[in-house]
């Protein structure tokens, strides 16, 4: 049952989280900004051109800042709050009137649920939407700049590289694709000068609109016309548009995958790594699973997070608010240190990778339950 102090040490609550987070995301860009001010100058346009870029650089990077700060604001927040209970005589009263801390600190836990709950939103809904954005270059806000670009591999089998590409034309320069063998189909390579990615439901150089899953248009040079006739019969994949132009029919490769590197999936949300862990690609099917059982604990280990840190609080009501919020630092700096240590662990294989995501939960969690035990009520 909701009383008016619930109410009011929850609205104290959400109002402690608001300057936290705004604080924290403050400083991040400032810091950020000033850092790499030289890169957003190059950028060119004038100086309404660049603060344009600048601010629609920073509209997007605030939900990846976002992801990493969404835990240690919530512990903040909260060891702020009771905190300031602590200094203002709020706790004392309603424990000397037989109120129970935890109960006392009910609507602080419900408020931290909430928040914290908002950092897998983030990670699930809206960072793999604005994937594409968050790979914006400071110095480069049309992406008309050649960019270095690392292979990947589609589902279909078939191997992509590039040497360089250009995003706004989702072009790639020296683009090469390796088949691999599946009779009646030989092993082949194909080298193309270009070549450009055309999303699904685009007008691509094919009769019949681009495929479902998109494909690219490549562009065979002269001499790799001629030493690489058309031959038969080709994969299914791969479609003859004319003499020296083909057009690749791939079910996940595209530009931004390309571009993002080999850790294309760190921004792709829990389903979709799930279906790749499905798949057999040996390199990096670790890496993959750690990041998934990652995703599957990241609630728990950010509870755990915010119990402890509380826990810390409520033992020294004495202790000045500001050394508690120190020490709850002093303690987030130790926890992520695990959940590196657990992520390397995991995905250099010395062990396995639900085992990676559940050790800071194995090791922090009955020291969790024992501080927030010895909590005096």
């Amino acid at each position: 049952m909701s009383t008016t102090l619930d109410r009011m040490v929850l609205r104290n609550y959400f109002r402690s989280y608001a300057i936290v987070l705004s604080s924290l995301l403050s400083l991040y860009v400032v810091i950020d900004l000033f850092t790499n001010i030289d890169s957003f100058g190059r950028a060119g346009g004038g100086a309404i051109g660049v603060m344009r870029h600048i601010v629609g650089y920073y509209s997007y990077q605030v939900a990846l800042i976002f992801d990493r700060l969404a835990a240690p604001a919530t512990l903040m927040a909260a060891a702020f709050t009771v905190s300031w209970m602590q200094r203002s005589n709020e706790l004392l009263p309603q424990l000397s009137a037989g109120i129970p801390t935890r109960r006392v600190i009910r609507p602080i836990l419900i408020g931290s649920a909430i928040t914290i709950s908002l950092g897998p939103l983030n990670q699930e809904y809206i960072l793999p939407r604005i994937a594409g954005q968050l790979l914006i270059a400071k110095d480069d806000p049309e992406g008309v700049k050649a960019q270095v670009l690392t292979g990947a591999y589609d589902p279909s089998g078939v191997q992509v590289e590039g040497m360089a590409g250009v995003r706004k034309e989702r072009k790639v320069i020296k683009f090469y694709a390796t088949f691999p063998e599946n009779p009646p189909y030989p092993m082949f390579h194909v080298t193309a000068d270009e070549a450009v990615y055309f999303p699904p439901g685009s007008d691509g150089p094919v009769a019949g609109g681009v495929p479902p899953g998109g494909g690219w248009w490549l562009r065979l040079g002269e001499k790799e016309t001629k030493e690489n006739p058309p031959r038969e019969p080709l994969p299914p994949n791969l479609r003859l548009v004319q003499i020296g132009q083909y057009f690749l029919t791939t079910q996940d490769v595209d530009y931004d995958m390309m571009s993002r590197g080999g850790g294309w999936y760190m921004y792709a949300p829990i389903g979709k790594l799930r279906e790749l862990l499905s798949r057999n690609e040996p390199r990096r099917q670790a890496r993959v699973a750690v990041l998934f059982h990652t995703r599957v604990t990241r609630p728990v280990t950010d509870s755990l997070l915010v119990l402890l840190g509380l826990a810390i609080v409520l033992q020294n009501p004495n202790r000045h608010f500001v050394l508690s919020a120190g020490t709850c630092l002093v303690i987030s700096v130790w926890f992520y240190l695990c959940l590196l240590g657990g992520k390397y662990l995991g995905d250099q294989g010395y062990v396995t990778p639900p085992l990676s995501a559940w050790l800071p939960v194995l090791l922090f969690g009955p020291i969790t339950v024992v501080a927030f035990d010895a909590v005096h009520t």
